[in-house]
């Protein structure tokens, strides 16, 4: 007979029901090197087409795109479980936890391995501390799924990490980007590229705090008139893949303002890349070795380690567009960012998946 900590039905450690990614989650490295080919022939072939999109500003940013990367943000945050803020007292140990991995170790590391592997190119590496500071609010809910974490408390982690990025992101970016580079000293000192807090702070307003609003009035007005079954299985069934609708969108239309810097961009794809490889893998390692050692179980450490490990795109993206420009290295380097950690994130999801059938083989509990 098999233990208790596995759920027969599902193949999950924990219970927690198995998930499955959509066909635009599923292949989105795909359609990402799609969009950014599909960019450059736009601008090569029809040049008026991505001049007429980037004429009308709103921010220093083309009306359009700007629609773009607020409508990227809209669906996960209409998406994200804030009633399930209440569960917080019952998980203060866990949350805790989170806060650290989130807070303090990510953004570290991350902004460790843009200095380490890109000194030389400061753009992308601000592109790179950006994605380390844009913790993660939707698709760890699915790489949580597949790998049988805990459905409930990845549900907190996510509002908790919403909140906090509204109030922290401009923050941080500031202190990273333009106190804490400024520190470092070297051949690199000279390229510190400095940004004030306004400058972000205004950004974040816009992309992040326009659809956090939306998201929240969304899921309180329909769950109080339809109810949550119809709001989590119907609803968001529909609106939650129109984000990734509006990346799309939006990498194809910088592509194709890209111009004649695109013969470098295959390099330069192998330099960003190196840093977030390290990134996620390092991340997912110290998170989850962290968590197992402080005594929680295998879907509590599985759910600590991918919300920890994972970031949130989207943000680094709009808020990169709007503080240096839709044809800047940071907004490359942001976009950079989900062509490699898609395929990562599905490759820990079997990591984990193998380490919860030792872990239970070695407690004890048949998982045969």
């Amino acid at each position: 007979m098999k233990g208790d900590l596995l759920k027969e039905t599902t193949g999950c450690y924990g219970g927690t029901d198995r998930g499955g990614l959509g066909i635009l989650s599923k292949f989105l490295t795909m359609w990402i090197l799609l969009a950014m080919a599909g960019g450059v022939v736009l601008g090569a072939v029809y040049p008026e087409i991505a001049a007429g999109l980037d004429s009308v500003r709103v921010e220093q940013v083309s009306l359009p795109i700007a629609i773009g990367l607020i409508w990227m943000m809209y669906p996960p945050l209409a998406g994200v479980r804030y009633e399930e803020l209440s569960k917080m007292k019952r998980q203060g140990k866990a949350l805790t936890v989170s806060l650290i991995q989130n807070w303090v170790i990510g953004p570290l590391l991350m902004f460790a391995l843009a200095w380490i592997f890109l000194p030389d190119l400061p753009e992308y590496r601000m592109g790179l501390i950006m994605i380390g500071l844009a913790r993660c609010i939707a698709m760890v809910l699915v790489w949580n799924q597949m790998a049988c974490g805990d459905n409930d408390l990845c549900a907190v982690l996510v509002a908790l990490n919403s909140l906090f990025q509204v109030a922290l992101y401009s923050v941080l970016a500031y202190a990273f980007i333009t106190v804490f580079s400024t520190w470092i000293g070297g051949a690199g000192a000279g390229a510190v590229v400095q940004i004030s807090i306004e400058q972000v702070a205004k950004a974040v307003l816009i992309y992040l705090g326009i659809p956090f609003i939306g998201g929240i009035v969304t899921r309180y007005v329909l769950l109080k008139k339809k109810g949550k079954e119809w709001y989590d299985n119907v609803f968001m069934k529909k609106l939650g893949p129109t984000a990734l609708v509006g990346l799309l969108f939006t990498i194809i239309v910088m592509f194709s303002l890209k111009g004649e810097n695109i013969v470098a961009l295959p390099a330069d794809v192998v330099r960003i890349a190196i840093p977030l490889l390290a990134y996620f893998s390092i991340m997912f390692g110290i998170s989850f070795l962290m968590s197992y050692r402080m005594g929680f179980s295998y879907d509590y450490s599985t759910t600590l380690a991918f919300t920890a490990a994972s970031n949130n795109f989207e943000l680094a993206i709009a808020v990169s567009v709007a503080v240096f420009g839709i044809g800047s290295g940071q907004a490359f380097a942001a976009v950079v960012g989900p062509l490699i950690e898609v395929p990562v994130m599905l490759g820990l999801v079997h990591v984990a998946k193998r380490a919860g059938s030792a872990w239970l083989s070695k407690s004890g509990t048949d998982v045969s």
